[in-house]
Formats: structure tokens, sequence, C-alpha cells
């Protein structure tokens, strides 16, 4: 009964049925590319994040014993994930595979044997150089690019802030045109409203065939935005990447199947949330 009302109604308001398929078409359209492009960013900077390292340079005179003592601290360290050490041979042979004509007429080799500790989080590099203060016998130097580390923290944070407050906007946003959209085809059956209620229905009687007509909305709109994102990612995103934007194997955006089911259940909401808060004011009978 309550579906055949609801779908009566859908076809009776065709105007408004589609004003509010279409606006919830576009917030969920905006909410699924923003979800792309914004998991896509956050695993951009987890990935900046993780090349973040410091680097225990040890003095020319250090000791066997002395690196060993440095290992074992490291290792009772919760802060760290890993840690490796780079011989002076190593080091040469990086400075020589990453600048060639600067170590072509080297006669000896003046580079250190160090440590390279990769922190369990990129917000602990700090605590790991801390916890290496004062430096232990045979260290000569502690190094993890402060000033870099600092702004690469500080970038990571600010994405996930406004990341977070993006989605909160859009999806407050996204609420109150669908609710907006709705009132006008509820205003339109207000006379409709008031008899059911004289004649004894209850709120939920009354309420229930709206809510089923936003989750209808809510269903194709979200649908729809799927299939626009859909072809978005087959046609567009290649032309894209074509250009070269590419951070890396471990940056992607969330799946898009993960992402589909969240506009779904978002649309679904959001279509039964507007037209319940909307038609809040015409039960007051």
């Amino acid at each position: 009964m309550i579906l055949s009302e609801a779908l009566r109604s859908l076809g009776a308001n065709l105007s408004t049925t589609v004003a509010a398929t279409v606006t919830v078409l576009i917030g969920m359209f905006l909410l699924g590319l923003f979800i792309a492009l914004g998991t896509w960013v956050l695993s951009w900077s987890d990935h900046v994040k993780k090349q973040l390292v410091v680097k225990v340079y040890f003095a020319q005179s250090a000791t066997q014993q002395e690196m060993n003592a440095v290992a074992r601290r490291l290792h009772r360290n919760p802060d760290v994930k890993s840690y490796t050490f780079v011989s002076k041979a190593s080091a040469l042979q990086q400075m020589q595979k990453r600048y060639p004509q600067l170590t072509e007429n080297l006669v000896s080799n003046p580079l250190p044997a160090s440590f390279e500790v990769v922190p369990k989080q990129g917000e602990m590099v700090d605590a790991i150089a801390a916890s290496l203060r004062p430096l232990p016998a045979g260290v000569d130097k502690v190094d993890y690019g402060k000033t870099t580390a600092h702004k690469v923290l500080r970038v990571a944070q600010v994405i996930e802030l406004v990341f977070l407050v993006l989605v909160i906007v859009l999806l407050g946003a996204s609420t109150l045109l669908i609710a907006n959209t709705i009132r006008l085809s509820i205003f339109s059956r207000r006379r409709e409203i008031e008899v059911m209620k004289l004649v004894g229905a209850t709120n939920w009687l009354v309420r229930g065939p709206f809510m089923l007509e936003g989750l209808i909305c809510g269903f194709l709109g979200a649908i729809s935005a799927i299939v626009l994102l859909l072809l978005g990612r087959e046609f567009a995103l290649p032309a894209v990447l074509s250009h070269g934007l590419n951070a890396g194997s471990d940056v992607r955006a969330i799946s898009f199947g993960l992402n589909a089911l969240l506009l779904l259940a978002a649309g679904l909401l959001l279509g039964a949330a507007g037209s319940g808060i909307t038609l809040r004011k015409f039960l007051r009978v």
C-alpha cells in the first residue's frame, strides 16, 4: 500500500520528482568525486610520510661494539618499524649511482657508516631522534631533515583536516538541497496531509509514503551518479594518468566498488532524511 502510494505520487508530481532526483545526482556525483580525489590525496600524504627516515651517522672511529649497542637501542624502541645498516662501501656505491660526477675522482671513501631508521609512523621521527640524545658512543650525528619533515607532517595534517571538513560540509549541503527540493512536492500536497491527519492518520502513516519517495529519489540519483563516475573512470581517468600523474605504486584512491556502496547508502539516507525533516513542519495540524 505504501509503495503503491509512493509510486503514484512520484508519477503525479513528475517535475518535483525529477528535480529531487537530479539534486541527489549532483550531490552524490560531487561527493563521489571528492571521496575519490580526497582518498587519493590522503594516500599520497601517507606515501610521503613513509619517506621520512632517521639517519644515524657513525664517526669514522666508531667500533663494531658501539654500532651493535646503537642497534640494540633501536631494536628496543617501540617507535621504530625497521632499521637498516648502511656500510661505508654501500654508502659510496649509492653516492656513485646518484652523483657519478662528484665521486669519479675520489681517492678514498669519506662517507660514514650509518643506520637508516624507518618509524612506524611519520610523526615519530622527532621522538626517535630525541631518544638518541645525548649521542651514544661512536655516533657522530643524527639527522632526519627536521625542517622538511615538519613541513611534510603539517601539510599531511592540513590535508586530513580539510578532507574531513569538506565531507561534512558537502553532506550537510546535500541534505539541505534535497530537503528544499522535496519541500516543493510536500508543500503542493499540504492539503492532502492535513486531511489525512484530521481523519486520524498517525504521523508515521503520513510520513511513510513521503520517506519512501525520498528513498526512491535518493536511489535513482545515487545510481545515476555512480554511472557518471564509472564513465569518468573509464574515459577521463586514463587521459589524466597518461599525462604523468603517478605518485607511486602504493598511492591509490578508495576502490570504486566501496565508493559506489558509500554513495548508494548516502543517497538513500539523504533522500529519506530530507523527506522526514521537511515533513515535520506539515505534521503539526
